[in-house]
């Protein structure tokens, strides 16, 4: 199961922080695991606040109700545990009641009085893009925090539960255009933190899309300056040479898990040939663009090109997860 896959670990902590900070007391929550398909893999998060407000998901919107009711009556606060697990659709009544998918069930862990230090020191780490591994014991409730941990990023035993929180995966998009734009809207919806940049003026101006950063630097200048790793994609889509390939010169030779450039097979062709030219890059860095960007699925419009560099994007993260399964991700070392 990828890191990727559960969705922003970030923003559930940094939730969970916050509402600790302001005296309310949390129900920390935890995908164990599912039987059948399931919208939210092992590993999902989610955080309920004691009135019942809740961040993050486990289910896709099947439990939350139960669970956001039984935390907001004080139930899960006062029985003196501090994690448990919760199972859900054992039965044909419960999946009924809990609109599962037929033969579906979920476990859950909650944690009922997570360490605010612990979840500080989690985030900060994040934050400076580094892993670190949580281990929470069911017998005693006690979590730590653990610079190495199992091979895949969660995993289960009969003592309890280990789950890798790393940095966000980002994507820096060259060119603040049509395309990028949609690109920029549809990379949100999977958890990239996204960042723009658009030199030109024209383009740049008006720029309203919330959530992306917009830079006015030079690509070049930006790449370098990004301090692009294993989770940082990079894709240039302003099908002008001058900035475009200001970006790839760069990003080629910098351990980007994607890098992708907009053009047709002739333009690659030549795009390649130009880079070899006259910034020296080896036919090994260059084997590394994709381009034409996207999957080949016949898209024309710029929102169906946008929609083909996200498909490809979430293979290549996938592709990153299924070697980084067989040992620890490079990204993640320390």
């Amino acid at each position: 199961m990828s890191a990727a896959a559960r969705g922003n670990d970030e923003t559930v902590l940094a939730q969970t922080l916050d509402w600790l900070r302001q005296g309310r007391r949390v129900a920390l929550l935890t995908v164990l695991g599912t039987y059948g398909a399931s919208p939210r893999p092992p590993g999902a998060l989610a955080a309920i606040r004691d009135d019942g407000m809740i961040c993050g998901s486990v289910s896709g919107g099947c439990v939350e109700d139960d669970l956001r009711r039984e935390i907001a009556e004080g139930g899960v606060f006062g029985d003196g545990r501090t994690a448990w697990v919760r199972s859900f659709g054992a039965s044909v009544e419960e999946r009924q009641r809990y609109r599962l998918p037929c033969g579906n069930s979920l476990r859950v862990a909650v944690e009922t009085m997570p360490d605010p230090a612990q979840l500080e020191a989690l985030l900060a780490a994040v934050r400076q893009r580094r892993c670190l591994w949580r281990r929470v014991d069911y017998q005693d409730g006690a979590a730590y925090l653990l610079n190495e941990g199992p091979a895949d990023a969660f995993a289960e035993d009969e003592t309890g539960f280990s789950m890798q929180h790393g940095p966000r995966w980002r994507l820096l998009i060259i060119g603040g255009a049509e395309l990028g734009r949609y690109l920029a809207q549809i990379a949100l919806t999977l958890d990239y933190a996204v960042t723009v940049c658009e030199p030109r003026e024209e383009y740049a101006a008006g720029w309203e899309l919330g959530g992306v950063a917009l830079s006015a630097e030079m690509p070049d200048d930006l790449v370098l300056a990004f301090g692009c790793d294993e989770r940082t994609a990079v894709v240039a889509v302003t099908h002008d040479p001058k900035l475009d390939d200001l970006a790839l010169m760069e990003a080629l030779r910098l351990p980007c898990h994607y890098v992708g450039a907009l053009g047709s097979a002739t333009t690659t062709m030549k795009r390649k040939a130009r880079l070899a030219e006259h910034f020296g890059l080896t036919p090994a860095e260059l084997d590394r663009l994709h381009g034409p960007v996207g999957l080949a699925i016949g898209s024309r419009t710029p929102a169906e090109i946008a929609i083909s560099i996200a498909a490809d994007l979430i293979a290549s993260r996938s592709a990153c997860h299924r070697e980084g399964a067989h040992g620890e991700e490079r990204s993640c070392r320390t």
